[in-house]
């Protein structure tokens, strides 16, 4: 097929390789444009955009589609269905409407559960048992589409989001293409109106960690903001980052460090840390941790 790509972010790319890999026109790739980084500030590529040009595509990186000549610039490429997959720019009626399929959505949850920015990360920290990826016709609506395909999986007692991230984006790609394959045999399933929820965008105020929680809550925001924006605690007054935990036996005073292991007091039960991040620092294992940030039992973080 001549399929337009839109995405933007890591979690894209393997998308845009598993259209490629299949045979599929691309007719153009879309992303957002290059951003200022690094100590020379100088605009970089998004991941992409960048694995778009190894590709030999042609890339587009308008900052926005409302205008009747970006409009009248997708409509030309003659695309019979644009894929979708966190592009970043919301798209109007009129590019909704030019591919003659219309365009398909990659969503990394198990829709009508966790619609909108960060459903990854919600569903981890919501305790969820699984999640999964839906390719849903898009509409006018924040998710609101109809299913053509949907495909669960566990989540792992200890997994965060970086590593669910990377799972759903395998199982994305995977699903697209067998999508588009059968395209013509799937019938469109409307989504419930019972069970949704909305995945609010992560706010860094959100990542400090409540000791008085129950272990099952703090161990969830854990490894739902892992890698990023990272939950975090001050130990010994410097502010240390969480990068995964799982819960653990024991009491006490909430914050309190109950053995040599880092496990922690919540406000009932426990979680111990598995990898801490100190502020300009690499990530580390607890035992690496340890050696060069000692934490006595007892002590209260």
């Amino acid at each position: 097929m001549r399929v337009i790509f839109m995405g933007t972010p890591d979690f894209s790319v393997p998308v845009l390789e598993a259209l490629v890999e299949a045979g599929h026109d691309i007719a153009a790739v879309y992303c957002q444009p290059p951003r200022r980084a690094g100590r020379g500030k100088k605009e970089r590529p998004t991941p992409v955009h960048a694995r778009a040009l190894e590709l030999g595509l042609e890339v587009r990186h308008p900052v926005s589609l409302k205008t009747a000549d970006e409009q009248a610039a997708f409509t030309a490429l003659g695309a019979e269905i644009a894929v979708v997959v966190a592009y970043g720019l919301i798209l109007p009626q009129a590019i909704l409407d030019a591919p003659r399929r219309g365009c398909l959505n990659i969503h990394a949850s198990l829709l009508p559960r966790w619609r909108g920015a960060a459903p990854i990360h919600r569903a981890i920290m919501a305790g969820d048992a699984e999640t999964g990826i839906c390719i849903m016709q898009m509409d006018a609506g924040l998710d609101t589409g109809d299913v053509l395909l949907r495909r669960a999986t566990p989540i792992g007692m200890t997994e965060t989001t970086g590593a669910l991230h990377d799972r759903l984006s395998a199982m994305g790609a995977d699903l697209i293409v067998e999508a588009l394959s059968r395209i013509d045999e799937l019938a469109l399933e409307p989504q419930s109106e019972m069970g949704v929820t909305y995945a609010k965008k992560i706010d860094k105020a959100e990542a400090q960690v409540d000791w008085t929680a129950p272990a099952q809550e703090v161990d969830a925001k854990i490894r739902g903001l892992s890698p990023f924006p990272g939950a975090w605690a001050e130990i010994g007054g410097e502010r240390v980052k969480f990068l995964g935990s799982e819960r653990a036996e024991g009491q006490g005073k909430p914050g309190e460090v109950l053995d040599d292991v880092l496990t922690i007091a919540c406000g009932r039960g426990a979680v111990r840390l598995l990898r801490l991040q100190r502020a300009g620092k690499g990530a580390q294992d607890a035992e690496t941790f340890l050696r060069g940030f000692p934490v006595a039992k007892g002590s209260v973080i």
